[in-house]
């Protein structure tokens, strides 16, 4: 398929509109339109739908824009790769892949620090479940991930290198005029009636062994498709939730959040392939420990 087409696409459905597509992309609203029903021909299936204001991508459209969208990311990236090469530019761009938390806690100051003190880098991050992003280390896609030993915990594999970074507290966040706000670490049969909201197993599977162990056994009625929607329904009063430590200064103003006493805890890590490591691997290291560091002090003697 021509990936001119899929930029195309992606552009509609990034401004919800054929003529503001075609304006931006230099070309004729009918081109557009041929562009987007070539598109539907070759796929077999409607990809836009037309509503008051202008178009929208189907429920198909929407799954083949976000593969497009990441399609064209990479493409992007193979030709900056390429011009770097005939420009005699030859260090290779850093993979880092990190869990969602992680990747909006302490990678982001990390690679600062990174970019600080080795000059400019080309670098991408990509977010995913630890799993996923182990597999990712393995298969080359990415040079390094920022994951954690949550349920259900990473794969053995010689392949790859393990450098442990840290224990991550985890955290209750609470609506800011909660009755519990306010206060350093609570009990969690003090929450006992509250409604939770999770949004993937392994801290579902955390916050329900803590629980036992305490003798209670919390109510998750709520699920949420990821760690905004997460904090949404926390902030609106409709749950409370448990997330790791390390975003609670990336938290939203309407939400806080409170320590738990005894807290479950997982253990954080930055895994790396055994073969042909990138040479940014030990010096983003170097920074990763700053930045966990600076979030967990040590406690005073």
């Amino acid at each position: 398929m021509d990936l001119t087409v899929w930029r195309t696409f992606v552009t509609v459905c990034r401004l919800g509109s054929l003529s503001a597509a075609a304006a931006e992309l230099h070309h004729t609203q009918s081109a557009v339109s041929r562009q987007i029903a070539g598109l539907e021909r070759q796929l077999g299936v409607s990809l836009m739908e037309r509503h008051a204001r202008g178009v929208r991508p189907t429920p198909a459209g929407e799954v083949f824009r976000r593969h497009a969208l990441a399609t064209l990311n990479e493409a992007d990236c193979a030709v900056r790769a390429v011009r770097d090469v005939r420009d005699g530019v030859h260090h290779r761009p850093l993979a880092v892949g990190a869990t969602p938390s992680l990747a909006a806690g302490i990678v982001p100051e990390a690679i600062r620090g990174l970019l600080k003190r080795n000059g400019t880098i080309r670098w991408s991050l990509t977010p995913g479940l630890s799993v996923q992003l182990h597999h990712r280390v393995i298969a080359g896609d990415l040079d390094a991930a920022v994951v954690t030993d949550a349920p259900p915990g990473l794969p053995a594999d010689p392949r790859v290198e393990h450098r442990f970074l840290g224990l991550d507290e985890m955290v209750v966040v609470l609506p800011a005029d909660h009755p519990q706000a306010g206060r350093d670490r609570v009990p969690v049969q003090a929450l006992a009636d509250e409604t939770w909201v999770e949004d993937n197993d392994g801290s579902a599977a955390l916050l329900r062994r803590h629980a036992a162990r305490a003798g209670v056994s919390p109510r998750i009625d709520l699920a949420a498709a990821d760690l905004p929607g997460k904090l949404a329904l926390v902030a609106t009063g409709h749950a409370i939730a448990l997330i790791p430590g390390v975003l609670t200064r990336a938290l939203r103003t309407d939400v806080t959040s409170v320590g738990l006493v005894d807290p479950p805890t997982r253990g954080v890590y930055l895994i790396t392939p055994h073969r042909d490591p990138h040479p940014s691997t030990s010096p983003l290291l170097e920074q990763l420990t700053t930045a966990f560091t600076s979030l967990h002090p040590a406690d005073p003697a």
